[in-house]
């Protein structure tokens, strides 16, 4: 009795003993394949109870670093995009995963591996194209600067880093350097591009086809190709960039044990081939098998992942204030 009065008076070891477990992550298709994949059928038969923080990722990373100093934080798995993970890395809120805590960990795409998070799914920034108008498809970013488009090519503003990145991989730059892809968008300005606020607005824009050609993941135009919109994918000569989205476990979790169970899940075959069919976004483990024709729509071919390019994390860390500062007040005014 007096163990469970003890219990009962701390609400985070009853927690723990109970295998509860919080993941902080999105909502929407996300949230509900990470149930109906993860939570449900690989971790409730373990007896862990799978809880989602759901809510977009700037409030997550928001708490994360004001409970930072807490003894114990609100969350077991912190689920990120790669960049916004690393930033968040460097500020030491994150327990190092290693394969002694995730065995799954051993079968994972070796260039998408962090010292401190699990690569959960990913993809690669491709152009995206209207067929029917694009007749001849486009095989390096470069081509969206021909003039022949002018007024066509759409981008996102949410994804700002990732469109100045792939100007200056046009502009015969690199990943870790973006003054020659500023350069490249004030020339792509004067060609008449258009921008939209949001990943739904310009799919809308693709759909009537107010536009013709994009910069986007490749899973986003699976997902938007099985909606009806009529757009094919080319993977740049230039070379891919993968967007990761990850998982890691605060210093301050509560269940450790239950959070480095759920990573392993996470990473399992099965959960790893769901999201591959619904999301569209490849599996980051070499021993899920996707059928053929899956394979052929959101994978990239062994030449091309030997030219995958991964995101220049630190160079993105010190100078994104500097490019979100020319993103709003050279190239959109």
């Amino acid at each position: 009795m007096l163990a469970v009065a003890l219990t009962a008076g701390l609400p985070g070891l009853a927690r723990a003993q109970s295998g509860q477990v919080v993941v902080g992550t999105w909502g929407g298709d996300y949230g509900e394949l990470l149930a109906a994949n993860i939570d449900r059928p690989l971790l409730r038969p373990r007896g862990i109870e799978v809880v989602q923080d759901v809510g977009p990722q700037d409030p997550r990373k928001a708490k994360l670093i004001a409970e930072r100093q807490a003894r114990r934080g609100s969350m077991d798995v912190c689920c990120l995009s790669d960049v916004d993970m690393y930033t968040l890395a460097q500020q030491g809120v994150f327990e190092g995963v290693a394969e002694a805590q995730v065995p799954n960990l051993a079968r994972a795409i070796p260039t998408l591996k962090r010292p401190y998070s699990a690569p959960h799914i990913y993809s690669a920034k491709v152009i995206l194209y209207n067929p029917a108008k694009v007749t001849a498809p486009p095989r390096a970013y470069a081509d969206l600067w021909d003039p022949k488009y002018r007024g066509r090519v759409g981008l996102v503003d949410l994804l700002h880093l990732q469109n100045m990145e792939a100007a200056s991989l046009a502009a015969g730059g690199t990943e870790h350097d973006y003054e020659p892809g500023k350069r490249k968008l004030m020339e792509l300005r004067s060609l008449d591009v258009k921008l939209y606020p949001s990943n739904e607005a310009l799919a809308a824009a693709l759909k009537s086809e107010e536009v013709w050609l994009t910069v986007m993941w490749l899973a986003r135009g699976f997902m938007w190709k099985k909606s009806g919109i009529p757009v094919e994918h080319a993977v740049p000569a230039e070379g891919a960039t993968s967007i990761c989205f990850e998982m890691a476990v605060p210093k301050n979790a509560r269940n450790r044990e239950g959070a480095f169970a759920y990573l392993n899940a996470a990473l399992d075959a099965r959960a790893q081939t769901a999201f591959a069919d619904r999301m569209g976004y490849a599996p980051t483990v070499t021993d899920a098998a996707l059928p053929p024709e899956l394979a052929r729509q959101i994978s990239l071919t062994p030449e091309q992942q030997a030219k995958l390019r991964t995101p220049d994390y630190d160079y993105i860390a010190k100078n994104q204030v500097a490019l979100i500062d020319f993103w709003n007040k050279e190239f959109k005014r």
